[in-house]
Protein backbone atom coordinates (compact mmCIF):
# COMPACT_ATOMS: atom_id res chain seq x y z
CA UNK A 1 0.00 0.00 0.00
CA UNK A 2 1.21 3.61 -0.94
CA UNK A 3 1.74 5.72 1.69
CA UNK A 4 -0.57 8.18 0.24
CA UNK A 5 -3.59 5.52 0.23
CA UNK A 6 -2.44 4.90 3.94
CA UNK A 7 -3.04 8.69 4.64
CA UNK A 8 -6.51 8.12 2.75
CA UNK A 9 -7.57 5.69 4.94
CA UNK A 10 -6.73 7.39 7.99
CA UNK A 11 -8.81 10.24 6.65
CA UNK A 12 -11.56 8.04 5.66
CA UNK A 13 -11.43 6.46 9.53
CA UNK A 14 -11.06 9.84 10.75
CA UNK A 15 -13.81 11.97 8.79
CA UNK A 16 -15.80 9.18 6.77
CA UNK A 17 -18.61 9.64 7.89
CA UNK A 18 -22.22 8.69 7.92
CA UNK A 19 -20.60 5.23 9.28
CA UNK A 20 -18.90 7.05 12.07
CA UNK A 21 -21.12 9.93 13.05
CA UNK A 22 -24.10 7.24 13.64
CA UNK A 23 -22.00 5.09 15.44
CA UNK A 24 -21.18 7.80 17.50
CA UNK A 25 -24.87 8.89 17.62
CA UNK A 26 -25.87 5.80 18.63
CA UNK A 27 -23.67 5.42 21.55
CA UNK A 28 -25.03 8.56 23.08
CA UNK A 29 -28.59 7.74 22.34
CA UNK A 30 -27.64 3.74 24.20
CA UNK A 31 -26.58 5.22 27.37
CA UNK A 32 -29.26 5.41 30.33
CA UNK A 33 -29.94 8.80 31.97
CA UNK A 34 -29.46 8.61 35.37
CA UNK A 35 -32.72 8.96 37.31
CA UNK A 36 -33.65 12.43 38.29
CA UNK A 37 -35.24 13.28 42.05
CA UNK A 38 -38.71 14.22 41.69
CA UNK A 39 -38.54 18.19 41.77
CA UNK A 40 -40.70 20.16 44.26
CA UNK A 41 -44.21 21.18 43.03
CA UNK A 42 -44.17 25.01 41.78
CA UNK A 43 -47.06 27.40 42.77
CA UNK A 44 -48.99 28.46 39.62
CA UNK A 45 -47.25 31.83 38.41
CA UNK A 46 -49.57 34.70 37.66
CA UNK A 47 -50.76 35.19 34.25
CA UNK A 48 -48.54 37.27 32.14
CA UNK A 49 -49.32 39.14 29.14
CA UNK A 50 -48.54 37.55 25.45
CA UNK A 51 -45.31 39.06 24.87
CA UNK A 52 -44.83 40.13 20.63
CA UNK A 53 -43.10 37.54 19.23
CA UNK A 54 -39.29 38.15 18.34
CA UNK A 55 -37.53 38.30 15.22
CA UNK A 56 -35.86 35.59 13.80
CA UNK A 57 -32.15 35.72 13.93
CA UNK A 58 -30.85 35.74 10.62
CA UNK A 59 -29.53 32.13 9.72
CA UNK A 60 -25.22 32.10 10.35
CA UNK A 61 -22.43 29.50 9.43
CA UNK A 62 -19.81 28.51 12.12
CA UNK A 63 -17.35 28.91 9.16
CA UNK A 64 -17.97 32.02 7.29
CA UNK A 65 -18.12 30.92 3.34
CA UNK A 66 -17.25 34.29 2.79
CA UNK A 67 -13.85 33.22 3.65
CA UNK A 68 -13.83 30.45 0.91
CA UNK A 69 -12.46 31.92 -2.64
CA UNK A 70 -13.77 28.86 -4.14
CA UNK A 71 -17.14 29.45 -2.29
CA UNK A 72 -17.40 32.72 -3.00
CA UNK A 73 -16.79 32.32 -7.00
CA UNK A 74 -20.24 30.30 -7.40
CA UNK A 75 -22.47 32.20 -4.75
CA UNK A 76 -23.54 35.96 -3.48
CA UNK A 77 -24.60 37.16 -0.21
CA UNK A 78 -27.75 37.45 -0.18
CA UNK A 79 -29.58 38.57 3.06
CA UNK A 80 -33.29 37.13 2.54
CA UNK A 81 -32.04 33.98 1.18
CA UNK A 82 -33.05 31.09 3.93
CA UNK A 83 -29.76 30.31 4.60
CA UNK A 84 -27.57 33.93 3.67
CA UNK A 85 -25.85 32.64 -0.06
CA UNK A 86 -27.85 32.02 -3.24
CA UNK A 87 -25.66 31.11 -6.39
CA UNK A 88 -23.74 34.10 -8.29
CA UNK A 89 -24.95 34.87 -11.71
CA UNK A 90 -21.36 36.00 -12.94
CA UNK A 91 -20.24 34.00 -15.98
CA UNK A 92 -17.22 32.83 -13.84
CA UNK A 93 -19.81 31.32 -11.36
CA UNK A 94 -20.38 27.03 -12.30
CA UNK A 95 -23.61 27.75 -10.44
CA UNK A 96 -24.96 30.14 -12.61
CA UNK A 97 -27.49 27.89 -14.08
CA UNK A 98 -29.13 27.74 -10.49
CA UNK A 99 -29.80 31.64 -9.75
CA UNK A 100 -33.56 31.03 -10.99
CA UNK A 101 -33.63 27.46 -10.41
CA UNK A 102 -35.66 27.96 -7.27
CA UNK A 103 -36.78 30.95 -5.08
CA UNK A 104 -33.79 30.67 -2.79
CA UNK A 105 -35.78 33.57 0.16
CA UNK A 106 -38.51 30.52 0.46
CA UNK A 107 -38.11 27.86 3.01
CA UNK A 108 -40.30 25.48 1.05
CA UNK A 109 -38.52 25.34 -1.83
CA UNK A 110 -35.10 25.50 -0.35
CA UNK A 111 -36.19 22.87 1.66
CA UNK A 112 -36.78 20.84 -0.68
CA UNK A 113 -34.13 21.68 -2.70
CA UNK A 114 -31.96 20.73 0.57
CA UNK A 115 -33.25 17.22 0.76
CA UNK A 116 -32.04 16.70 -2.36
CA UNK A 117 -28.85 17.87 -1.72
CA UNK A 118 -28.62 15.63 1.55
CA UNK A 119 -29.70 12.26 -0.45
CA UNK A 120 -26.90 13.26 -2.77
CA UNK A 121 -24.16 13.53 0.16
CA UNK A 122 -25.40 10.24 1.56
CA UNK A 123 -24.96 8.43 -1.81
CA UNK A 124 -21.60 9.58 -1.42
CA UNK A 125 -20.68 7.33 0.95
CA UNK A 126 -20.84 4.17 -1.38
CA UNK A 127 -17.23 5.44 -3.01
CA UNK A 128 -15.69 5.55 0.63
CA UNK A 129 -16.79 2.06 0.95
CA UNK A 130 -15.61 1.28 -2.58
CA UNK A 131 -11.79 2.87 -1.85
CA UNK A 132 -11.86 0.81 1.29
CA UNK A 133 -12.77 -2.83 -0.66
CA UNK A 134 -10.42 -1.39 -3.68
CA UNK A 135 -7.62 -0.93 -0.85
CA UNK A 136 -8.39 -4.51 0.45
CA UNK A 137 -8.06 -5.89 -2.75
CA UNK A 138 -4.69 -4.04 -3.35
CA UNK A 139 -5.83 -1.88 -6.11
CA UNK A 140 -3.20 0.64 -7.87
CA UNK A 141 -4.15 4.33 -7.44
CA UNK A 142 -5.03 4.61 -10.71
CA UNK A 143 -7.65 1.88 -11.40
CA UNK A 144 -8.84 3.57 -7.59
CA UNK A 145 -9.30 6.99 -9.25
CA UNK A 146 -10.70 5.90 -12.61
CA UNK A 147 -13.34 3.94 -11.16
CA UNK A 148 -14.40 6.92 -8.24
CA UNK A 149 -14.40 9.16 -10.73
CA UNK A 150 -16.25 7.26 -12.64
CA UNK A 151 -18.44 6.39 -9.68
CA UNK A 152 -18.90 10.18 -8.32
CA UNK A 153 -20.08 11.52 -12.34
CA UNK A 154 -22.54 8.38 -12.33
CA UNK A 155 -23.86 9.40 -8.79
CA UNK A 156 -24.58 13.15 -9.80
CA UNK A 157 -26.78 12.37 -12.49
CA UNK A 158 -28.84 9.55 -10.83
CA UNK A 159 -29.37 12.24 -7.91
CA UNK A 160 -31.71 14.04 -10.94
CA UNK A 161 -33.73 10.80 -11.63
CA UNK A 162 -37.04 12.75 -10.70
CA UNK A 163 -35.63 16.43 -12.03
CA UNK A 164 -35.16 16.23 -15.32
CA UNK A 165 -35.06 19.92 -15.57
CA UNK A 166 -32.12 19.59 -12.91
CA UNK A 167 -30.55 17.07 -14.83
CA UNK A 168 -31.00 19.20 -18.43
CA UNK A 169 -28.96 22.18 -16.16
CA UNK A 170 -25.95 19.54 -15.16
CA UNK A 171 -25.49 18.58 -19.05
CA UNK A 172 -25.72 21.91 -20.34
CA UNK A 173 -23.20 22.88 -17.76
CA UNK A 174 -21.10 19.74 -18.87
CA UNK A 175 -21.12 20.97 -22.35
CA UNK A 176 -20.42 24.14 -21.61
CA UNK A 177 -17.50 23.37 -19.32
CA UNK A 178 -16.29 20.17 -20.77
CA UNK A 179 -17.71 20.22 -24.32
CA UNK A 180 -19.47 16.88 -23.15
CA UNK A 181 -22.45 16.26 -21.47
CA UNK A 182 -21.83 13.69 -19.76
CA UNK A 183 -18.65 15.45 -17.27
CA UNK A 184 -14.78 14.94 -18.39
CA UNK A 185 -13.38 11.61 -18.62
CA UNK A 186 -10.90 10.42 -15.95
CA UNK A 187 -8.02 10.83 -18.60
CA UNK A 188 -9.35 14.45 -19.41
CA UNK A 189 -9.13 14.89 -15.01
CA UNK A 190 -5.56 13.54 -15.11
CA UNK A 191 -4.39 15.61 -17.76
CA UNK A 192 -5.95 18.51 -15.90
CA UNK A 193 -4.73 17.61 -12.87
CA UNK A 194 -1.59 16.02 -13.35
CA UNK A 195 -1.62 12.55 -11.07
CA UNK A 196 -4.24 10.11 -10.15
CA UNK A 197 -3.55 10.79 -6.20
CA UNK A 198 -5.21 14.35 -6.86
CA UNK A 199 -8.04 12.99 -9.59
CA UNK A 200 -9.28 10.96 -6.44
CA UNK A 201 -9.42 13.85 -3.89
CA UNK A 202 -11.18 15.65 -6.10
CA UNK A 203 -13.59 13.05 -7.26
CA UNK A 204 -14.48 13.57 -2.96
CA UNK A 205 -15.07 16.73 -3.20
CA UNK A 206 -18.67 18.90 -3.02
CA UNK A 207 -19.61 22.25 -4.02
CA UNK A 208 -18.83 24.12 -1.37
CA UNK A 209 -21.14 27.00 -3.20
CA UNK A 210 -24.05 25.06 -3.30
CA UNK A 211 -23.60 23.46 0.29
CA UNK A 212 -23.83 27.48 1.80
CA UNK A 213 -27.11 27.94 -0.22
CA UNK A 214 -28.37 24.73 1.48
CA UNK A 215 -27.04 24.44 4.78
CA UNK A 216 -24.56 22.47 4.66
CA UNK A 217 -21.10 24.37 4.52
CA UNK A 218 -20.45 23.45 7.84
CA UNK A 219 -21.41 19.93 8.23
CA UNK A 220 -18.92 19.45 4.87
CA UNK A 221 -16.61 21.93 5.58
CA UNK A 222 -13.35 19.21 5.85
CA UNK A 223 -14.22 18.58 2.59
CA UNK A 224 -13.34 22.08 1.17
CA UNK A 225 -9.47 21.72 1.78
CA UNK A 226 -9.83 18.51 -0.91
CA UNK A 227 -10.81 21.13 -3.65
CA UNK A 228 -9.99 23.85 -6.47
CA UNK A 229 -12.31 23.82 -9.09
CA UNK A 230 -15.05 22.01 -8.10
CA UNK A 231 -18.10 19.69 -9.17
CA UNK A 232 -21.72 20.54 -8.31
Amino acid sequence: MTKFLALLLAFLLIFAPAVIRENVKNAVSSEKAAPVEDAAPVEDAAPVEDAAPAEKAPFSYEHDPRENPSAMRDIVVNPDAVYGFSPSGDEQSTLKDYVNAIDWTDPAQVASAREQRAAYHESLQELYDMILSMTKEDKDIETIARAISQRRNELRFEAYKDDPEGLETVKKRNLETYGNEFGPTQDALFEKYGSWETVLLKALGTNAGMDACLGFYDEYYYLYDLEGETEQ
